[in-house]
C-alpha cells in the first residue's frame, strides 16, 4: 500500500491507499489507538478495489487536533464529511473497525446518500451512557482533561518494547502489533514516544443516550455487514442484541478471532466482504 494525504480545511489527513484511481473505493476506518497500517494484512484479498485506510486525525501521521480542541465524538463524523467534500465523494462502500464503525454508523445515517455500503469488523453500536448519569459523566471528563495537561508521555527504550507494551494491552499478537505500531512511534533522541495524542485517552465528558444511539441506528438506509469475533468485545456480542434489529438491512457473520479479527484471519474476513460487496 502507497502513502495518501489529504488536505482538509484545517487538518492533514494521512493514510495508505491501493489500487487504481478508476475503481470503486472502499474507504477503510481503523480503531481507537490504531491506524491504517490495520487493514494492511487484508489489503491484499480485496481485489478489483481502490482501498483507502485513513489515520484519524491524533493517530498515525495525520495531524493533531489544535490545543484549544479535543477529541468529540461527534468530531469524527465531521472530520468525514470533510473528506468526502474534498474529494467530492459520493456512494462509498466504508468498513470501519471498532471506533471507526461507529464514526462510519453515525455518518451513514446523516448522509445516506453517500455510503452505498457498511461494512463493521468487530463494531456495532455506539458507546453510551443513561441520562440519568450525563452529570457523572461531565465531571469524569473535565476532571481528566485537568489531569491530562501534567501527564507526560512514556518513552520506550527499543521499537521493541513498544511492541511488547502495545501487545500487553489488547489481543494483538506480537506481528500484527508491529503493523500498528510502526506507524504509531516517533523517535525522540535515542528513545521512542507514541505519535498519537495524548488526548485521545481522555474521558469524554458527555455521550449519547441509548435512545439516541437506537435513533441513529434507524436512520441508516444502506445494507449493513457486521463480521464479529467469538473472541472479540463484550460490547459487541450483547450489542447485537439491542441494535441489530434497527438496521433495515442487515446480516451477520461470526468467525474464529478477537476484537483484531481483520488482522487474524485476514483472508476470511476479506471473502465475506467482498461477497457482500458484490451483492449490493
Amino acid at each position: 500500500m502507497e502513502e495518501v494525504c489529504f488536505e482538509l480545511s484545517d487538518l492533514t489527513i494521512h493514510g495508505l491507499m491501493k489500487g487504481a484511481e478508476h475503481k470503486d473505493i472502499v474507504l477503510c476506518l481503523h480503531g481507537w489507538l490504531d491506524n491504517a497500517a490495520s487493514f494492511v494484512p487484508m489489503s491484499p484479498y480485496l481485489e478489483n478495489k481502490q482501498i483507502i485506510a485513513i489515520d484519524w486525525p491524533g493517530h498515525g501521521f495525520s495531524s493533531h487536533r489544535s490545543i484549544d480542541a479535543h477529541y468529540h465524538f461527534i468530531d469524527w463524523v465531521y472530520d468525514l464529511l470533510q473528506l468526502f467534500d474534498a474529494n467530492e465523494w459520493h456512494n462509498v462502500e466504508i468498513i470501519g473497525h471498532s471506533m471507526g464503525g461507529m464514526i462510519a454508523t453515525a455518518f451513514a445515517a446523516a448522509y445516506p446518500e453517500r455510503v452505498r455500503s457498511l461494512t463493521l469488523i468487530d463494531s456495532i453500536g455506539f458507546v453510551s451512557t443513561d441520562a440519568e448519569d450525563t452529570t457523572e459523566q461531565l465531571r469524569k471528563g473535565l476532571e481528566s482533561r485537568l489531569k491530562g495537561q501534567t501527564k507526560k508521555k512514556h518513552l520506550h527504550s527499543s521499537f521493541e518494547s513498544a511492541v511488547n507494551a502495545r501487545v500487553n494491552v489488547s489481543d494483538l499478537s506480537y506481528e500484527h502489533a508491529e503493523h500498528i505500531v510502526k506507524r504509531g512511534l516517533v523517535k525522540v533522541g535515542a528513545k521512542y514516544s507514541w505519535r498519537s495524542d495524548s488526548r485521545l485517552r481522555l474521558t469524554s465528558p458527555y455521550r449519547l443516550t441509548l435512545e439516541q444511539a437506537k435513533q441513529l441506528i434507524k436512520d441508516v438506509n444502506c445494507p449493513v455487514n457486521l463480521i464479529y469475533g467469538d473472541k472479540g468485545l463484550d460490547l459487541v456480542h450483547s450489542g447485537i442484541k439491542s441494535f441489530s434489529p434497527l438496521f433495515k438491512h442487515f446480516e451477520l457473520h461470526k468467525i474464529a478471532g478477537g476484537h483484531h479479527l481483520h488482522m487474524e484471519n485476514p483472508e476470511k474476513v476479506a471473502e465475506i466482504i467482498a461477497q457482500f460487496l458484490a451483492k449490493n
